[in-house]
């Protein structure tokens, strides 16, 4: 029988088609063209910068693996996930995985959740029973994803302390608001879609679950050797200066509790340092062979980078050509008469066009608007935009390309469905708000 085409394919036609028929109108077949070559060099280029960065941290996660801190994350918060996820065995390695991912995401590490999410994606794939056809699994945590739960988001703060305005922290309640909104109506629209399916299909997906379940259930833990007890003390005593370290920088403050932009940057520029070392120093004390562990893991990272360039091509490829085009200038234009009468100024409406397209895109755009006017409605409503979402083609090209998903089914949809939410919340409560 011959399946049925997933929306992707229909979203990434018509953004090429419209974008050389607007470009017939607008005479700008030479921009139309130098944007499709130079979209495809960026694709190829952020791939190969993103090797480095994910042979690392799949690394890190096969080290923390191995020291069996999947089963003990997925423990802590099974109650909550089996809800969210009920088709995967609860102490499966893609249940901690997912937990990993959100974490980093919902503390705005950034690059860090890539290689974590690709990881996610690489152990609900196992569990697939029809290869390159994502499950409900993946659908949920893809739309969850890109829902983007983001408690801290410091790279809009970083920007808005720059550029002067008055409280850059003053965003930090509006994005929680407006990602909380995001990230439900993503969960929702995924979990109504996800009933759509045949039933023929959902027997065949449960059953799969269920073997794949029950092998997981039996799996014994590894028998690893515990470090000497010399080696334990070397390593507490390195914990101890680290934590000495902190407490000295933060007794050097002038004022310790002060909630600033400085002091939540400099909290992320900690945090990275502290999870890679903490997780391998939690694999060491668990008898892991870390160094091995992290190359083998760093090999999974190489191979998946280079897996995901073709998907990373295609989807800026079709962006580049439609923001080349002045599609997306006609298009705002168009629905500003209806997004002014709501509230929501022209420019509010392009950066919301844009977030799911293009990350780096939008951005830039924020950037230039907050240069221009820090302390304004439309500077904290394009801050909370980019703060409280994800771009969503973006997260859809690097996760699924990175096991070879064809058939996306309601991912898009589901996600879609969250991003607009959020951008009617992140409006709303900014024109509450401010």
């Amino acid at each position: 029988m011959k399946q049925k085409a997933s929306v992707i394919n229909i979203i990434w036609l018509s953004m090429v088609v419209l974008a050389t028929v607007t470009a017939a109108y607008t005479n700008r077949m030479d921009a139309l063209t130098s944007a499709s070559f130079e979209s495809a060099k960026d694709a190829v280029v952020l791939a190969i910068g993103l090797i480095g960065p994910m042979a690392l941290w799949l690394g890190i996660m096969k080290v923390a693996e191995a020291g069996g801190l999947m089963r003990i994350v997925a423990r802590k918060v099974r109650p909550l996930m089996v809800r969210l996820f009920p088709d995967v065995p609860h102490d499966h390695p893609a249940m901690s995985a997912m937990i990993m991912n959100m974490a980093a995401n919902a503390l705005g590490l950034g690059n860090a959740a890539t290689p974590m999410g690709i990881k996610a994606m690489q152990e609900l794939e196992k569990l697939a029973p029809e290869k390159g056809t994502a499950t409900n699994a993946m659908c949920l945590f893809l739309a969850i994803n890109t829902s983007s739960v983001t408690l801290l988001p410091l790279g809009v703060i970083t920007i808005r302390a720059a550029a002067g305005a008055v409280s850059p922290a003053a965003i930090f309640i509006p994005s929680i608001i407006a990602t909380t909104c995001s990230t439900i109506a993503a969960i929702v629209a995924a979990k109504m879609l996800a009933s759509k399916i045949s039933g023929p299909e959902l027997a065949a997906v449960q059953e799969t679950y269920e073997v794949a379940g029950s092998e997981a259930e039996v799996g014994a833990e590894p028998e690893l050797s515990p470090p000497s007890v010399a080696g334990q003390r070397f390593i507490w005593l390195l914990v101890a200066l680290f934590v000495g370290g902190a407490l000295y920088q933060l007794a050097g403050a002038a004022d310790p509790l002060a909630f600033s932009a400085s002091s939540l940057n400099s909290l992320s520029s900690w945090l990275i340092p502290a999870l890679i070392s903490g997780l391998l120093i939690f694999g060491y004390l668990r008898g892991v062979r870390i160094y091995e562990t992290l190359t083998e893991g760093a090999k999974e990272g190489f191979t998946t980078a280079i897996r995901i360039i073709p998907f990373m091509v295609a989807i800026f490829v079709a962006i580049g050509m439609f923001r080349a085009s002045g599609a997306m200038d006609i298009l705002v234009t168009v629905l500003s008469p209806l997004t002014s009468a709501v509230g929501m100024p022209a420019e509010a409406l392009a950066m919301g066009l844009l977030r799911p397209l293009s990350g780096s895109g939008s951005f830039a755009f924020m950037s230039e608007i907050i240069k221009q006017s820090p302390d304004s409605l439309l500077s904290a409503m394009v801050s909370v935009i980019q703060g409280s979402s994800e771009t969503t083609l973006y997260v859809l090209a690097v996760y699924f390309g990175a096991v070879g998903i064809q058939r996306t089914r309601h991912a898009l949809p589901a996600a879609l469905c969250g991003e607009t939410v959020g951008l009617i919340a992140a409006v709303t409560v900014c024109n509450l708000w401010f």
